[in-house]
């Protein structure tokens, strides 16, 4: 495999100069980035005509009796697609369903902080796989 580089002084710094610029200097094939666990063949796909509603919400904490309900009530009556929720305060990571709902969250050792995401069903289908990072990040 040969290349063609010429050098260039600009500056007085030496540079090496592609004549046929490839987005990555010095490689012949790129592999596509996709999320851990996802094959970009087998994900899911939403259709692009279809409109999502997403939004964000503060909770304050989901560790009082109830308050999940409430959430996910209020979910379906704004109509909405995707929840996201801060300050969950639940400990260590996972998911649930919640009649059609699905949640995934992110937390820490203690019942502060954490973060979550409620998808309705059509979301839920399209999420292939997913990884806590902290109590900050899912």
């Amino acid at each position: 495999m040969s290349q063609n580089h010429t050098e260039t002084l600009v500056n007085n710094v030496k540079r090496v100069c592609d004549p046929n610029p490839n987005p990555s200097f010095g490689r012949d094939s790129h592999v596509q980035q996709v999320a851990p666990g996802r094959h970009p063949a087998s994900a899911c796909k939403i259709k692009t005509d279809e409109t999502s509603r997403t939004a964000t919400c503060n909770v304050r904490t989901l560790h009082q009796k109830g308050k999940l309900e409430n959430v996910v009530k209020e979910m379906e009556r704004m109509k909405l697609n995707i929840l996201g929720l801060a300050e969950v305060r639940w400990t260590k990571a996972g998911s649930m369903k919640l009649g059609s709902k699905t949640l995934i969250y992110s937390g820490g050792h203690t019942l502060e902080r954490g973060v979550g995401i409620l998808f309705d069903v059509t979301m839920a289908k399209s999420l292939g796989s997913w990884c806590p990072i902290s109590d900050r990040i899912v």
